[in-house]
């Protein structure tokens, strides 16, 4: 009998889970959606018995009171010898008001008031398991088709033990990423919006990806940051963590900082670092 590798996907109602879910599914994952918390150690023991190598159980406050088991669960699991990671999904309540409404569902814990008050109680409720998780993933900005990317990327063919890093372009103005490991300004090059012609272009064409490559400070920039990465690879694979992303940052998410993604992640592709790229915020001006 075998110990399965074992994810615990939660999150906010609304960002996602079935997706992540289906993804995990899609590769090869054994997935178990609404389990009561106190089942999942025997359950995950008897898959084990018959050799399923790997597990994911979906758990979210559809429980009620079952909910506040998990903790205890995942503490179980742990002590069984179990290699267990959870998987925490996000968004912003703009970003959840706007799915509740185009759904028409109600919040499961709403209650009958406002949808924001049902929003509140459930951080309330999962801020323990966000901060025990080992990625969060904020979907506020992202469609189906990123986050199964996402997914993808950090819960794929476990033979291959190596770091995974999704680089994400975004505007400062629109705010930091929550879900961000490493967070670099490329604020500081030439601004190509200042350029008559390259204005409404972006990082993703010739012609801004040039410009803003063209100036020596930021080659050394994504060297630079090539290498800390280099750098905190092996301590991040010896202490478990098998996946990070690294946002690079300038003023509205267009041209620098989407330029210095592309580059960034073509020289981790390199040095052997599965890498996927997000703009979050391209479009948006």
């Amino acid at each position: 009998m075998s110990t399965p590798e074992v994810v615990l996907v939660t999150g906010m109602s609304g960002a996602g889970r079935s997706t992540a879910a289906r993804a995990l599914e899609d590769q090869g994952w054994f997935v178990i959606d609404n389990l009561l918390p106190a089942l999942i150690p025997e359950t995950v023991q008897q898959l084990g018995a018959v050799d399923v190598p790997r597990v994911a159980v979906v758990v979210d406050v559809r429980g009620g009171a079952f909910f506040d088991e998990t903790q205890a669960a995942l503490t179980t699991l742990r002590e069984s010898g179990a290699d267990v990671r959870v998987l925490f999904l996000e968004a912003s309540d703009g970003a959840l008001v706007r799915r509740f409404e185009s759904n028409r569902r109600p919040h499961p814990l709403q209650a009958g008031e406002r949808l924001v008050d049902g929003l509140r109680r459930e951080r309330a409720a999962l801020a323990d398991l966000r901060g025990d998780a080992d990625l969060v993933i904020d979907t506020s900005g992202l469609n189906v088709h990123d986050l199964r990317r996402k997914v993808e990327a950090a819960f794929g063919d476990p033979g291959v033990f190596r770091l995974r890093a999704t680089v994400l372009s975004f505007g400062f103005k629109y705010g930091i990423p929550v879900d961000a490991d490493v967070v670099l300004d490329a604020r500081f090059l030439p601004n190509p919006h200042w350029v008559d012609e390259l204005r409404e272009r972006t990082g993703l064409e010739q012609e801004v990806s040039g410009y803003v490559l063209a100036h020596g400070e930021a080659r050394d920039f994504v060297d630079r940051a090539a290498g800390l990465l280099d750098l905190m690879s092996e301590g991040y694979l010896k202490e478990g963590k098998r996946y990070v992303t690294i946002a690079i940052g300038c003023t509205g998410g267009k041209h620098r900082s989407v330029a210095i993604a592309e580059a960034l992640a073509a020289q981790l592709s390199q040095h052997g670092v599965e890498t996927l790229v997000v703009h979050r915020d391209l479009g948006r001006e």
